[in-house]
């Protein structure tokens, strides 16, 4: 069995608002009967990719478990590597699963694109037959939210054909939308997570959609089992 807490869309930006949401997350995690195996930080981590933005991600330290991180739109790669959450592109074995850890950003913009190099680590890092995620930032699909699918990630078919070679590609993971969504990609299922910062409103919720800064922070827990993934949405 693997456990995993998918956290992302932290936007710490030095505030007590942000600081007080991420700490609502720590609280539940720290608070569970059985700790996770590890948490997975799907990007946008700091707001302005300033040192002190990420340093305030050390109250995850506090849960002891390995904290796996890649980055978003609103992290730049430079600082975040400075900050020592890299490298950009990993492979980590947690439990019965392998994560890929991809980097889908692209310098100065908020759209998302993984570079051919990066395909090519990926097609080798998928090879064999350990159940594997493939975690980044950009959705590679639409989720018929204009603003959220002007963002999404693109030049996606090159990745449809990677996964296509990989059968034991359980799932992807990312965040970006700030909103919990569930769907499929190249015939494998796609789980957004919700932001801790914010809340994305479709269309019909609020016309034109908008983001919601007043509800709950919320993430995901990805229960692996027996050969069978349960994902589980949880407000906080």
């Amino acid at each position: 069995m693997t456990l995993i807490a998918h956290v992302s869309d932290t936007h710490l930006d030095g505030t007590q608002r942000s600081a007080d949401r991420v700490a609502r997350v720590v609280d539940h995690l720290a608070g569970q009967h059985r700790p996770v195996d590890a948490v997975l930080l799907t990007g946008d981590l700091a707001d302005h990719a300033e040192p002190d933005e990420y340093a305030a991600l050390k109250v995850f330290e506090r849960l002891n478990v390995p904290l796996l991180h890649l980055p978003g739109n609103h992290d730049r790669r430079e600082p975040f590597l400075a900050a020592g959450l890299g490298p950009l592109n990993r492979a980590v074995r947690v439990g019965d699963v392998l994560l890929a850890l991809v980097d889908s950003t692209i310098p100065g913009r908020d759209d998302g694109l993984v570079e051919d190099a990066t395909l090519e680590w990926l097609d080798e890092v998928l090879a064999g037959d350990t159940p594997a995620f493939v975690c980044f930032h950009h959705p590679p699909v639409e989720i018929t939210q204009p603003y959220a699918d002007s963002l999404r990630q693109f030049g996606e078919e090159r990745l449809a054909a990677v996964l296509r070679k990989h059968p034991n590609v359980v799932a992807i993971l990312c965040g970006h939308f700030h909103l919990g969504t569930a769907t499929t990609f190249a015939e494998v299922p796609v789980f957004i997570a919700p932001a801790v910062a914010s809340t994305l409103l479709m269309p019909w919720e609020r016309a034109g959609g908008d983001l919601d800064r007043n509800g709950p922070p919320a993430f995901l827990y990805h229960h692996y089992t027996g050969g069978r993934l349960i994902t589980h949405y949880r407000v906080v």
